[in-house]
């Protein structure tokens, strides 16, 4: 009996000092990079991601994530840069006070010629708006502009008869940086010597 129990007593895993060191290094060196791969995610990405869009980015388990974020938001809480959150969707972005460097970036001629952003401009003063309308103000060349911020996601639009409602989507106001109010990419005072909104019914006969 003596004799099993002290082979029972040395046949037990001995966990030393050093080896609890090790384990906590491992453990800690884990944690360490799978908040890098959370933090590099949110930064490069540049738009808001839900946590299933991270765990398949990072590989990082639901529970450890949550963990992760919460630090990061307490990390983020002072300087230039923020963590929102925003129903449980998460973005990396400047602070408010230099929103409009990346307004300017955003709007620069690299990105959208002056015609695009006028047409653009005037969506976001009206929308909902018919294409029709835009035509009409506009030009024909407009069609293209339209069909380009609907492959960039900035606009969307909805089967309104024989042409189509126009009014800009989530993405229009995360791209840009501002606020889903009465804000446009170019003043109303822009916008004093438009021409009237046609009836429906002559705006659908120029589509």
């Amino acid at each position: 009996m003596e004799e099993q129990a002290h082979h029972e007593e040395h046949s037990s895993p001995i966990i030393t000092e050093s080896t609890a060191e090790e384990l906590d290094n491992v453990f800690e060196n884990k944690e360490t990079e799978s908040i890098e791969k959370v933090e590099a995610a949110l930064f490069i990405a540049g738009r808001f991601l839900n946590l299933q869009e991270l765990i398949m980015l990072t590989d990082v388990n639901p529970i450890m994530l949550k963990e992760i974020l919460h630090r990061l938001e307490k990390k983020y809480a002072t300087g230039v840069l923020r963590l929102i959150n925003r129903s449980n969707s998460w973005k990396m972005d400047v602070i408010e006070k230099y929103h409009y460097l990346i307004n300017k970036l955003a709007t620069g001629n690299a990105e959208f010629t002056k015609a695009e952003q006028e047409t653009l401009a005037i969506i976001a003063y009206k929308q909902p708006i018919k294409q029709s309308v835009i035509i009409n103000i506009r030009g024909n060349k407009s069609y293209d502009h339209i069909r380009k911020f609907r492959d960039l996601g900035l606009v969307v639009a909805k089967k309104s008869g024989h042409t189509l409602d126009l009014s800009l989507s989530e993405e229009f106001y995360e791209y840009f940086n501002v606020h889903n109010n009465n804000d446009s990419i170019i003043g109303e005072d822009k916008f004093e010597e438009l021409p009237a909104d046609p009836s429906p019914a002559e705006a659908e006969q120029k589509e």
